[in-house]
């Protein structure tokens, strides 16, 4: 039986795989017209077995392509010597490998073909690939078209880097028979960095190839295989939300798909629902797999990034996305931004927004003794119902009465930006509550930043909050119509409403309404910018 596959390689005869047919023959037409691609993706995307699978249609379709598969992944700290030296090996290994596949034996001038002359530089490269088009035309009856893949580009040395270039930049202008025909070069960190010397890279006329996460489409074909092999279904409710909370990053829904139909313990006659998916992500938001641990190894890099990451959650306003600007270059090539519709900076799904909140707020805020007055009797607990039901209205009404009884105390939160503290705040709170309501809490970012819906689910019911900071009337009007909007997608007929005001006279308000019959309990919550001058002065 396959499974789902999360570590390392996938194979089709041991992994359910989705096929990527569109992508696959986009990229085929790109190689037969002899571009210079780039394929930009961070790591855990599929890249390499992306690749694989392209090289394996080309030469169905066509064998008169010849595509080499070579990584540089540690050649990175080799002098120019060992790397041509090792280069040499790994490409003619490869040849070898293509010939046999063709169901050819290699001949003795191919033997001495890949023995003299050996690759010593960049120039003895060009002649090398001049050399095997006419050997492989004369002896092989074929019209060569050589396809060069090039995985983790990243690890090639920098004393060689410009030479290499430089080659491939004479054989792409040249008019003689290009060899190679195609070159692809993956995991190269942005574009930008290949045209540092335009006079040298012919990626200065590159065709960059984007691949993207799993569609909602491709996410159903996945699932679907294991249910074709097994029998065992999946609620239609649970690919949407799974996609959702993913966005289609593939080792994500790959890991969630193993959760579920091999960890869980469900029995295979038995639909997997939403309660098996609340399980599974609750596994996913405290796990540490290599994804996450990826995640967070590369948003802890910089603290500059914790304040930028707050900034595109917090502001609806958001950040405009760009390149040219460092630290976002450097969060598009971990995987953790991306470019939103309207070219503004999003984080690219809600696990990973989750996982970097939670590894930016501090363990203990120094507050959880404040949380209810001295006066109360009440616990987390109480605001649960006889019936089961979440009283979340009472429940943020005391949240917004501890932010007033705290005080200036939040500002002294450990390792807290000041203007992202009331959301932190609330975040640690409602995460509080739901470990002792026994319920579920996730995010639900619909625009991937400005807006953070906190979607609760406890005895099947959804109660859903959404928090932002106050930016003007406008913003605050326009939230509300934003909630009811999204409110009648989750069929849902009430909602909440939570904004931090960090104006210097901030005006506290709790409204409730009714808009398009959904009831909209609203909170402007003030939130202290300074302590008082009577304090600063002991």
């Amino acid at each position: 039986m396959k499974s789902f596959g999360t570590r390392g390689r996938v194979y089709p005869d041991k992994h359910y795989i989705v096929s990527r047919t569109e992508e696959i023959a986009d990229f085929i037409n790109r190689i037969k017209e002899g571009r210079y691609i780039v394929l930009f993706a961070p790591r855990q995307t599929g890249k390499t077995s992306f690749f694989r699978f392209t090289a394996e249609a080309l030469t169905t379709e066509d064998q008169n392509y010849f595509p080499i598969q070579l990584n540089f992944e540690e050649y990175k700290n080799l002098n120019v010597t060992d790397f041509y030296s090792s280069f040499h090996r790994e490409l003619c290994r490869e040849l070898e490998r293509g010939i046999q596949r063709r169901g050819e034996v290699p001949s003795v001038a191919l033997e001495q073909l890949l023995t003299e002359p050996k690759i010593t530089d960049h120039v003895s490269m060009r002649y090398f690939f001049e050399t095997l088009t006419n050997f492989l035309n004369l002896h092989y009856k074929m019209d060569p078209k050589v396809a060069l893949i090039i995985d983790e580009f990243d690890g090639i040395p920098q004393s060689v880097v410009s030479n290499f270039l430089h080659s491939l930049r004479h054989i792409y202008l040249s008019d003689e028979l290009q060899c190679p025909h195609s070159v692809s070069i993956v995991g190269v960190k942005s574009i930008t960095q290949l045209n540092y010397d335009r006079s040298v890279s012919p990626f200065n006329i590159q065709d960059e190839f984007n691949l993207q996460n799993f569609s909602l489409e491709q996410v159903s074909e996945l699932l679907m295989q294991y249910t074709d092999e097994v029998g065992q279904t999946f609620d239609s409710e649970v690919i949407v939300t799974l996609h959702k909370q993913t966005a289609g990053q593939p080792f994500l829904v790959n890991r969630f798909a193993q959760i579920l139909t091999e960890e869980l313990n469900i029995p295979k006659t038995e639909t997997i629902r939403m309660e098996h998916f609340l399980t599974a992500h609750q596994q996913m938001l405290e796990e540490q797999n290599t994804n996450i641990l990826h995640l967070l190894t590369n948003v802890r890099r910089d603290r500059r990034f914790e304040k930028l990451l707050m900034r595109i959650t917090s502001y609806e306003r958001g950040l405009p996305f760009t390149l040219d600007n460092e630290i976002i270059n450097e969060l598009v090539i971990y995987g953790v931004i991306k470019k939103g519709d309207d070219r503004m900076c999003e984080i690219v799904n809600p696990i990973y927004q989750h996982r970097i909140m939670q590894a930016f707020k501090p363990i203990v805020n120094g507050l959880e003794e404040t949380y209810f007055s001295e006066e109360s009797d009440k616990d987390f607990i109480d605001y649960v119902s006889p019936a089961g039901e979440i009283e979340l209205g009472a429940l943020l009404d005391n949240f917004k009465d501890f932010i007033a009884r705290a005080g200036f105390r939040i500002l002294e939160v450990p390792e807290t930006p000041q203007e992202y503290v009331g959301q932190n705040l609330l975040y640690a709170y409602l995460d509080h509550f739901i470990r002792i309501a026994n319920a579920d809490m996730f995010l639900e970012v619909q625009t991937g930043r400005g807006r953070i819906d906190l979607l609760i689910i406890h005895n099947a019911r959804k109660y859903i909050v959404e928090t932002k900071i106050w930016e003007g009337k406008r913003y605050y009007q326009a939230g509300k119509k934003q909630l009811v909007a999204y409110l009648k997608t989750e069929k849902a007929d009430e909602g909440y409403y939570v904004v931090f005001d960090h104006r210097t006279n901030p005006e506290s308000r709790v409204e409730t309404e009714t808009l398009e019959e959904i009831t909209i309990r609203s909170y402007i919550i003030p939130v202290m910018q300074e302590k008082p001058s009577s304090f600063s002065r002991i």
